[in-house]
């Protein structure tokens, strides 16, 4: 018996309606202080109205930072900024417990709230931490909770997780174990920008201090927005499609494509599918539709698998990417 799909009701599509107008005027604050990035601007925005986190990988100097902090401002989240460091705690993260002494002059522990209890949190170069520290966000990023000292306290709604990572310098990093890549959403690859974009920047900030950017939506209507996409209808068709892609990216699969079986070790699970579904939502949404087509999922298959699929040492040898191998899947699975 097929699961029944959610009802849209008249405050849905309302909401839904409102997307494309939200987005607009988040792309024109935001262009305040940025200059290009519009795939990579619209990319956060589809992983901030359908609940998920995103890393972000650029060589330095290509503004993920103030891009994070400037949607920050312009969302009207809460707002903090962690930078990850070999000697970084996962204390410092979560919290801790310090023995306080009371007005009646007892002794008890105070819990402290870390970084993470915050709307959008910034996990600058979260790769120059070690695995245990890294791990502190696990339980943050996929139950929007935090335990400690046997207590858990919910994070504030909604919670968003944007994490950079420098792809050039190695020395000193620890990658990130594939169960924490495997809690975000997306994985977004910045390049550089073209020559006319250059001399903006270039002109544009080494002048005046630049203007403060203008709020477009709070946090309450963002958790609506984010409710109401869920809404959208997927149809069967369109998830059957989403579960072929990711099913085809297992090298262990009934009948593997070429390139998987030369080039993959590991395929992405499940969660990729949710997150094709959810995407192909916020994209449908954005493009102004109540349900969703193959086309969506198309759009985001690159920055849901990229960091899912796991290349063995032909790949590395040939030269081959992950971007690659989705290219050829997208090419080879049947729609």
């Amino acid at each position: 018996m097929s699961t029944p799909s959610p009802v849209i009701e008249e405050t849905d599509v309302k909401l839904l309606s409102e997307i494309p107008a939200h987005y607009a005027r988040l792309k024109n604050e935001l262009g305040k202080r940025i200059v290009g990035q519009e795939g990579t601007i619209r990319d956060l925005f589809v992983a901030l109205i359908a609940q998920g986190h995103c890393l972000m990988i650029g060589v330095p100097g290509l503004a993920k930072t103030l891009l994070i902090k400037s949607l920050a401002e312009a969302s009207d989240l809460t707002f903090r900024r962690i930078q990850f460091t070999p000697d970084l705690m996962p204390s410092d993260i979560t919290g801790s417990e310090i023995l306080d002494e009371t007005a009646d002059g007892k002794r008890a522990f105070r819990f402290t709230a870390g970084p993470v209890f915050t709307q959008l949190l910034l996990a600058d170069e979260v790769n120059r931490a070690p695995a245990k520290t890294q791990s502190a966000l696990l339980e943050a990023m996929q139950e929007h909770r935090v335990t400690t000292a046997g207590i858990t306290r919910d994070l504030p709604a909604p919670f968003f997780v944007l994490a950079t990572q420098n792809p050039i310098e190695q020395e000193g990093t620890y990658p990130l174990p594939e169960a924490q890549l495997d809690r975000f959403m997306f994985c977004l690859q910045l390049g550089y920008p073209n020559a006319a974009e250059e001399v903006r920047i270039l002109q544009e900030t080494t002048g005046d201090i630049p203007a403060p950017l203008h709020p477009v939506f709070t946090g309450a209507v963002l958790l609506e927005v984010q409710r109401a996409v869920r809404r959208i209808h997927i149809p069967s068709s369109v998830a059957e499609f989403a579960v072929r892609l990711v099913r085809a990216t297992r090298p262990d699969s009934a009948d593997p494509v070429a390139i998987v079986k030369r080039c993959v070790q590991w395929g992405a699970g499940p969660r990729a599918s949710q997150s094709l579904a959810l995407a192909a939502k916020a994209n449908a949404a954005l493009d102004g539709r109540l349900n969703c087509a193959v086309e969506d999922i198309v759009a985001a298959a690159k920055i849901v698998l990229r960091h899912r699929i796991i290349l063995n040492y032909r790949a590395e040898a040939d030269q081959i990417s992950a971007d690659h191998v989705i290219v050829e899947l997208l090419k080879s699975v049947r729609r």
